[in-house]
């Protein structure tokens, strides 16, 4: 029995992923996620008591399943060329998906406005901070001044290209990444030069 509880909640988890991040969280109803899940109404509800657990549990899932492609998209980038720069290449492979619409993250704080639950927020604010932990790792292993003044920096360039390859579609936004993202370096490199 627990085997199709956990059967049942995967269907629903998957489907409602792929509407969450097809058709946004506000657009996607919990009909919809039912009549495509092919699960009874009371089955979603045994397994997920509102939407706003439906969604807490795809942000988890999302978060895990993101950070673990990110880390070793840019670890194969990363070992061709030792630099920051393996970050626009890795969100390049991202962004060449066909299903790309954006990072589920930023979605859900733009889509929740005043009235979203402060939760999904709160997700989105720690999925960040891991990004942003694990770029601060990458410039303490480069040898870069001011690790974490990097990965600050680092980030308002990331969050840029996402949303700017999502508005555009434009495979320069990639180009444009990587050039920034040295010139972060470079600077990095050269403030601890002048601090030596």
């Amino acid at each position: 029995m627990a085997k199709h509880s956990d059967t049942a909640r995967n269907r629903i988890l998957d489907t409602a992923a792929r509407l969450f991040y097809n058709d946004g969280f506000r657009a996607t109803g919990i009909d919809k996620i039912v009549a495509e899940s092919g699960v009874a109404k009371m089955s979603l509800y045994r397994n997920f008591a509102s939407k706003d657990e439906l969604i807490s549990a795809y942000l988890d899932r999302r978060h895990d399943f993101w950070m673990s492609w990110f880390v070793e998209s840019f670890e194969k980038f990363y070992a061709t060329e030792a630099s920051l720069s393996a970050i626009a290449d890795a969100l390049g492979e991202w962004f060449s998906q066909d299903d790309y619409r954006g990072c589920s993250f930023i979605n859900v704080v733009a889509e929740g406005g005043s009235t979203e639950d402060d939760g999904h927020i709160g997700k989105a604010i720690a999925h960040k901070a891991s990004l942003e932990r694990f770029i601060e790792a990458v410039g303490r292993r480069g040898g870069l001044s001011e690790p974490e003044v990097v990965a600050a920096q680092t980030m308002v360039c990331i969050e840029g290209m996402i949303v700017r390859y999502q508005m555009t579609r434009d495979p320069a936004v990639v180009m444009t990444g990587r050039e920034l993202l040295k010139m972060i370096e470079r600077n990095a490199f050269q403030s601890g030069k002048a601090n030596a």
